[in-house]
């Protein structure tokens, strides 16, 4: 990987550029973002970059966070949490400068100085769906990955795949579901769901890391999967069942006006028992629930395909600094689009990491091309 100059964005005088990484959330997927920091905080360079850890506690809370691996991550039955405290953060534009502020009750506020840029690592909704990044936005702050439309693009796994098929990406069949449609006429819905033909996913439209999906193998059992996944989110996508293998591609934005990167495609394979599709546990919490084979055993043309339907996908919504694509390889040998994730699991365990590295960049050093993609990115429309 050839490595560029660093450029103006960076901070000047040799000062360490200092990257806030923010993590936790009001999402169901809180303590995977935790965890995620975990891995990146034990693997970023500190003696590159002056790391300032901020936990955003259940309620929304921004708070200073223990710059501690061992408290993000999974141990035992405990999941890791951020928790509120008297003291908030906020991000603030002060003399030209994106500064951290510290408030408490009758205290007078205090300036932590200086962020060169953001590393979000949230996961779900109030995170990855474009709410955080437009704050970022709006304070002109630099931050890591995909902008306001695409992380809400990429969140909503209906209006993915409306803009997947506008792009010429083959997508599976698939119903959209609203609360106004599920309340007004669930009979209609039952209907379109058997015209799909069984097994059907039931899945929240916006909700992430398989939160609230069920496989449904007959219509007695929809109405109870539509209720659970609506738990998550009142819109709901039920998608047909596509036989096929699980392809996954990662992708990193290119540097200036370089084309995507793109890994070599990795195949999830879930260990037999009690998992039947790729579900939270297998992902975060069973060490040996899935194994990931990259490069995937594909001829060469399909290897290629995926690499080009990757970066294609990346494109279509407008993604910057990171994705994860993932694709169904039917046995006829086509490649059907699931879906596109902007912040995907980052753990050094996640597939997004693994695939980069058996593509020759490991964890740390991916880290830092993403900082670096960010520090020199422009602020505001680009």
């Amino acid at each position: 990987m050839s490595h560029h100059k660093l450029t103006a964005a960076e901070p000047a005088g040799g000062a360490k550029p200092r990257v806030a990484v923010l993590f936790g959330g009001r999402s169901s997927e809180h303590a995977v973002s935790c965890v995620t920091a975990a891995g990146v905080l034990g693997a970023i360079n500190k003696d590159k970059y002056e790391v300032i850890p901020i936990g955003i506690a259940k309620t929304g809370q921004w708070v200073l966070a223990a710059d501690d691996t061992a408290q993000w991550s999974l141990s035992g039955t405990s999941l890791p949490e951020v928790v509120p405290s008297q003291q908030t953060v906020t991000l603030a534009q002060i003399g030209g400068e994106h500064q951290l502020i510290v408030a408490a009750p009758n205290e007078v506020p205090q300036e932590l100085g200086a962020v060169d840029v953001v590393f979000p690592l949230l996961h779900g909704p109030f995170g990855e769906d474009g709410t955080i990044q437009g704050l970022l936005e709006l304070s002109d702050t630099r931050y890591v990955g995909a902008g306001v439309l695409a992380s809400a693009v990429g969140m909503d796994k209906h209006y993915m795949k409306v803009v997947f098929a506008a792009a010429g990406l083959q997508v599976g069949p698939y119903i959209a579901v609203t609360d106004r449609q599920w309340q007004n006429d669930a009979e209609s819905v039952r209907k379109q769901v058997d015209r799909l033909g069984f097994p059907v996913f039931v899945k929240p439209a916006r909700a992430g890391s398989s939160m609230g999906i069920s496989k449904v193998d007959s219509l007695d059992g929809l109405d109870a999967a539509i209720e659970e996944a609506r738990r998550h989110d009142l819109k709901l996508v039920i998608e047909a069942g596509i036989v096929g293998r699980e392809i996954e591609c990662a992708v990193l934005e290119g540097r200036g006006a370089d084309a995507p990167r793109t890994s070599m495609p990795g195949e999830i394979s879930v260990a037999g028992g009690t998992h039947e599709f790729y579900d939270f546990t297998a992902k975060y919490v069973e060490d040996d629930a899935a194994a990931l084979s990259c490069p995937a055993d594909l001829p060469e043309e399909a290897i290629t395909r995926v690499r080009e339907l990757a970066a294609a996908a990346f494109d279509a919504v407008g993604a910057e600094g990171l994705s994860r694509v993932d694709f169904f390889y039917t046995p006829d040998g086509q490649l059907i689009i699931n879906e596109i994730n902007t912040m995907p699991g980052f753990t050094p365990k996640s597939m997004y990491p693994q695939m980069w590295a058996a593509s020759g960049l490991d964890y740390a050093d991916l880290i830092d091309e993403l900082i670096h993609l960010a520090l020199n990115r422009k602020t505001g429309l680009r």
